[in-house]
Parts: structure tokens; C-alpha cells; sequence
């Protein structure tokens, strides 16, 4: 296990289907053990992840993340919040693993994700055979009750026609119990703090339908991660994942009381303690 003081933290650009995104990589000194894509969520970046980063990192993971479409320094590739859509975000998520292997050929490989990042993880995942050791997903959101049934016909009609409109509004206190990180958060020039776009809106919503209807075709061995304490992304979407999941690998972990950034919790050495064991296992074989 390497030291804080022996991670490589660089940051930069990668292109991809016309888009420049930046990206950032925390990278142990010495040969790593197996390489990581950190997927951010919605309305966020992925500078919010350096502890996790650098936990990983020092676990002797090369890590590796981006920030998507109109996300954080990204912003300029796309509107604000505007994730363009999720397919091609997960093929960035691809995009951006093919490169990380190419740096470190020969070891395992990995794809967390978060909230968002969790969805497209699982997109990914479901759509076609992924090629990688394993997936985390924090907080995946596959049972959405947000909207009326009214406001759900509109969505697809909204994004055709006012695809920037701002529908919903995350509330920051549900993110973290620690009042530091949701002042962090709120303070935050590259967290988008207005309404998601209706595009936005709608690309979750509908992922998230595939991603359930897809479930049985997840067969790479997967950790899904869950406080029970969330009310951005429903619990029970963890247990569609327990309940239909085709991988016959799966752990699930479900943290009681947490709020929905379960990385971000005074809690968050023991779930990340947990993740770094998981990865473990499956990088030994054990």
C-alpha cells in the first residue's frame, strides 16, 4: 500500500465524439494493481471525489475520472447540467477506461459510479458485455418518483422543444449529514445549483426504465452501495438490483441512516473501507 505522498495527481482533457472533457487521474507512484473510471453525478464534478481518489490511490489504484458534458469544467462542451444524453456519456465512461487501460495494460479494471454516475455505470454495464473486473454503484437512481404522471408525459415533449428548461431542483441538505460538505457543495462554483435541464430529466428517467428492464443482462460482478437514509435516489432501487441483477457476484451493502452521498458522510472511511476490501478480492482472486 503506497502513501498520500506517493499518488501522481494530473489533470488534463481527453476528446471524444467531439467533445473536449476534462479529466483528472490520481496515480500511485508505483505499478498499480488495477486501474478505476470515478463516474460523478448529476450537477457536480469530479474534483468533488478527491478523498475517494486518494483513498483508492493509496489502496494502489490508478484512478481515473471525468467531468461529463456541461458538468463542471466541461461546463463549455454542452449547457449547463445538460448531460447531452446518457448513452453517449457512458460511451465517454468507455472512452475514458480504454485509456486508462492503454497507461496501465495488464491490470484489472474497474468502473465506479455515483447517484448519475451509478445510472450510467449500469447503462453501460447492461447495454453490450463490459470487459472490466467489476462495478461499484453509490446511490444507483432506478426508482424515480419525482414528477406526476402529467409532468412525465411533458418531459420527452419539454426536451424537444426547451431541452435547457429547468425542471427540478436537487435539495443540498439530502446530500450528506456533515453541515461542512453541504456548505462545500453549496459554495461550489463548478456544482450547478439551478434547475436540471428537462434533457437531463428525462435522459435519467428513461435510463433508468432501460436499466431496470436490462438488470438480468449485469453479469459482471457488481457492489451496490445504498444508505438508507437517502431521499434523492429511492433505497429500493438497490433492492431491483438484489432482486434482478444477472451477475452471480453481487454484494450488496446498505449503510442505515445515511444520506445519499454515502462517500461524503462522517461514515465515509468505513463504506470506502468496504469498497477497497471488495476491489481486493477481486483483484486477488480471493
Amino acid at each position: 500500500m503506497t502513501s498520500d505522498q506517493d499518488i501522481r495527481v494530473e489533470r488534463g482533457e481527453f476528446e471524444h465524439a467531439g467533445h473536449r472533457l476534462s479529466r483528472r487521474s490520481w496515480v500511485p507512484v508505483t505499478a498499480a494493481r488495477g486501474v478505476i473510471v470515478l463516474v460523478h453525478g448529476v450537477a457536480e464534478h469530479s474534483g468533488r471525489y478527491e478523498y475517494v481518489a486518494r483513498t483508492l490511490a493509496t489502496a494502489g489504484f490508478a484512478v481515473y475520472a471525468f467531468d461529463h458534458v456541461g458538468h463542471g469544467e466541461s461546463a463549455d462542451a454542452g449547457a449547463r447540467a445538460n448531460i447531452g444524453s446518457i448513452g453517449n456519456a457512458a460511451d465517454n465512461v468507455a472512452a475514458l477506461l480504454d485509456l486508462a487501460r492503454t497507461e496501465h495494460p495488464g491490470v484489472p479494471a474497474f468502473v465506479i459510479g455515483h447517484s448519475m454516475g451509478a445510472l450510467i455505470t449500469l447503462y453501460l454495464a447492461t447495454r453490450a458485455p463490459l470487459e472490466v473486473a467489476g462495478v461499484v454503484v453509490s446511490a444507483p437512481p432506478l426508482i424515480i418518483d419525482a414528477g406526476n404522471p402529467a409532468q412525465r408525459l411533458l418531459a420527452p415533449v419539454l426536451t424537444r422543444l426547451a431541452p435547457n428548461l429547468g425542471v427540478l431542483k436537487l435539495d443540498s441538505s439530502q446530500i450528506s449529514r456533515d453541515p461542512a460538505v453541504v456548505a462545500a457543495y453549496d459554495s461550489d462554483a463548478l456544482v450547478f445549483r439551478g434547475k436540471l435541464p428537462a434533457r437531463t430529466a428525462t435522459e435519467i428517467l428513461t435510463a433508468a426504465g432501460a436499466v431496470l428492464d436490462r438488470l438480468p443482462e449485469l453479469r459482471v460482478p457488481t457492489l451496490a452501495l445504498h444508505g438508507t437514509g437517502d431521499a434523492i435516489a429511492a433505497p429500493a432501487s438497490t433492492d431491483r438490483i438484489e432482486q434482478r441483477a444477472g451477475t452471480t457476484d453481487l454484494t450488496v451493502r446498505r449503510y442505515d441512516g445515511l444520506y445519499h452521498e454515502i462517500f461524503n458522510e462522517p461514515e465515509r472511511d468505513e463504506v470506502l473501507a468496504d469498497v477497497v476490501a471488495w476491489l481486493d478480492a477481486r483483484v486477488t482472486g480471493g
